[in-house]
């Protein structure tokens, strides 16, 4: 199973997410892609098996994933400051994997009814999701 973890700025929350992901589910392949090489350098660091940078990165990987995790950002047009092109979160948002979206409230997007829980209690959250959806429950 493709797992695809996406982020961008400094790669904080995708470097969290990997590294539960690997814990949650050892086995699990993870390609990390970065829309800058600091996000993908910090989640190669966590322990995913690869790394990839850039808008066509984006597009290539979330083509062939079977789940993309990753903040929500990723599935709005110029979220992340600006990192977030139209073309990257089209092809997220089209694509044929499970997405996985860490629910943060940034960059002008509110995710309503969702609790405001801590960055850590978010991550596990997701990292549980990636892990059960791996494992086939």
């Amino acid at each position: 199973m493709n797992i695809v973890v996406i982020d961008g700025q400094g790669g904080g929350m995708g470097r969290q997410l990997v590294s539960a992901i690997k814990q949650a589910a050892p086995d699990a392949d993870v390609t990390a892609v970065g829309t800058n090489s600091a996000a993908a350098s910090a989640m190669l660091r966590a322990g995913a098996d690869r790394a990839a940078t850039g808008e066509n990165a984006v597009v290539v990987n979330a083509r062939r994933a079977d789940i993309i995790a990753g903040p929500i950002g990723i599935v709005v047009a110029d979220a992340l400051l600006g990192e977030i092109t139209p073309a990257m979160a089209a092809a997220v948002g089209s694509s044929p994997a499970v997405r996985v979206l860490v629910p943060v409230s940034h960059c002008d997007t509110v995710v309503a009814g969702v609790p405001d829980l801590p960055m850590s209690a978010l991550i596990q959250s997701a990292a549980e999701r990636v892990a059960a959806i791996v494992k086939g429950r």
